[in-house]
């Protein structure tokens, strides 16, 4: 470990340690018990996806996103998550008998076309959230949209955007690790690939898999485009990154402007012809963020007031953890970023990005082969002694967490991820195979059907007041009311409200501010 790097650990106060927040929004598509998609409208029992402030959908409208606060302390934000699917899951059971799908890869799904996509109402910013996953779904296809997975929102105090690039740079050149000790999805449904290349091999009746995939959401299966891979986005500086996505959101795309903004029958495709229709489109293993005012769009947030926050976007479902993740992974993140941000970064080059895109997808398909080798510094180094190393450099950056906030958590955390750098067997991917094989004659579905089932009942047995019942309730109520307001106060037609959403004119430092379509 540099010198440089422990000065910078034994600068960072306690205090300031102690101030580190993170927060977790997690998708999970409802499914029926046989493991097929549910095709049911979004639960009005369980509030208006447009303004809920726990409980939302993503793509789909059977697709739903479970959302925290922002936390001081790992444990809380566990709790607060807990409570949110308790809710969703009595509303679930009392409305007939779906369940949350525990993995990344999605159910069983019907044909593209019927997959529903998330409906928002009837106001200009609903029908613009509903227009754009229409044209992520000409775009991409829907099935591509269906993939699920854990966000992670992580901040330092007094970090500037500056250091924020610099960890982002070194998170996209570790990111391996965290695909490598964590990723779960090794396995899928033959309906996810249907009528698509891929590279995958049987396995048993329906389903396929890669021997020693790690996740092949986040590999060419998953969140992938020919239009995107010509994007070669640099994160050397706001300024750059922020010319970089300006470029795309402005640049017209030629298969694009063959799908048209509207079909001939006047309903629309898309909310523009570009490369990208609005910032979220841009897929990325993290994301710098800033809290957006009403109406603002995103990359204006960011280049008017600087990073606030990270997202780190690669964390599959762990089908084995009843809210799909666990305290101890979520104190390795804190300490992989931390280690992300004290490190030294170099600036990126465009030979770098896309050795970062091999590893990436190296790893996604083939992280426990053993030898397997990822490309570093124009060199071949294998992904074992380059994790190793990494995590050993975590280990004093534990110690100081630790130490801040007291027990040995975060150093337990980084010696079970030494550990099983040394023992792939363990890892989720592995343990996802080995139960694929061993209890469910090499079925995808029929594991994923078990472990909903089980993570279902372990919710619905868990105590849960009447007075957190009814304080869901009334977000429920509040949310509903919120939407009706927002739709009531709409005057602008649509097409002039999307015209103005999609001007270049509002990505830059000018005030104007519309509701956002994200």
């Amino acid at each position: 470990m540099s010198n440089r790097l422990l000065e910078r650990l034994g600068a960072l106060s306690a205090a300031r340690l102690q101030g580190m927040r993170r927060g977790i929004e997690k998708e999970s598509l409802r499914a029926l018990p046989d493991g097929k998609l549910a095709l049911t409208p979004h639960p009005v029992a369980l509030g208006s996806a447009l303004t809920h402030p726990h409980i939302t959908t993503d793509f789909s409208e059977s697709q739903l996103e479970l959302i925290t606060g922002v936390h001081a302390n790992v444990e809380s934000a566990l709790e607060e998550l807990t409570r949110v699917h308790q809710f969703t899951y009595r509303v679930l059971d009392g409305l007939g008998d779906e369940r949350l799908w525990v993995s990344s890869m999605p159910c069983g799904l019907p044909t593209d076309e019927t997959i529903p996509i998330g409906r928002y109402g009837s106001s200009n910013v609903g029908r613009a959230k509903s227009v754009y996953r229409m044209g992520l779904s000409h775009r991409y296809g829907r099935r591509m949209q269906t993939i699920s997975g854990i966000h992670y929102n992580w901040s330092l105090p007094d970090v500037s955007s500056e250091q924020y690039f610099a960890l982002i740079r070194n998170f996209r050149r570790q990111a391996f690790l965290l695909l490598y000790l964590f990723g779960a999805s090794p396995a899928l449904c033959s309906s996810f690939v249907a009528g698509r290349p891929h590279e995958l091999q049987p396995l048993g009746d329906g389903s396929m898999f890669m021997p020693h995939g790690t996740s092949l959401r986040m590999g060419r299966l998953g969140y992938q485009s020919d239009a995107q891979a010509s994007l070669a986005v640099s994160y050397n500086s706001l300024d750059g990154y922020g010319a970089s996505l300006q470029d795309a959101l402005t640049r017209p795309w030629a298969a694009y402007e063959s799908i048209g903004i509207r079909n001939l029958g006047g309903d629309y495709n898309q909310l523009g012809t570009s490369l990208l229709q609005i910032e979220n489109e841009f897929y990325g293993t993290i994301r710098p963020k800033r809290v957006i005012n009403p109406g603002e769009r995103p990359l204006h947030a960011l280049r008017e007031r600087g990073v606030e926050y990270v997202e780190v976007r690669l964390m599959d479902l762990d089908p084995f953890e009843t809210v799909g993740i666990n305290a101890q992974t979520m104190r390795f993140i804190d300490v992989f970023l931390l280690h992300c941000l004290l490190s030294d970064s170099p600036d990126d080059t465009p030979q770098e990005i896309a050795d970062l895109a091999h590893n990436q997808h190296l790893t996604a398909a083939r992280g426990r082969e053993p030898g397997l080798k990822l490309q570093r510094d124009g060199r071949e180094v294998a992904l074992a002694e380059w994790g190793l190393e990494l995590v050993e450099q975590c280990l004093p950056i534990a110690a100081a967490l630790d130490a801040a906030q007291g027990g040995t958590a975060h150093a337990d955390a980084v010696r079970a991820a030494r550990a099983a750098l040394q023992n792939p067997d363990s890892l989720p991917s592995a343990r996802v195979l080995a139960a694929i094989e061993k209890d469910h004659g090499n079925s995808f579905i029929g594991f994923v059907r078990a472990q909903s089932e089980q993570t279902r009942a372990a919710l619905l047995g868990l105590p849960f007041s009447a007075a957190q019942q009814a304080e869901f309730e009334q977000m429920t109520a509040e949310s509903i009311q919120e939407q009706k307001r927002i739709e009531a106060a709409d005057t602008m037609p649509f097409e002039i409200y999307r015209e103005q959403y999609v001007s270049p004119a509002r990505l830059g430092m000018a005030r104007g501010r519309m509701a956002v379509a994200a």
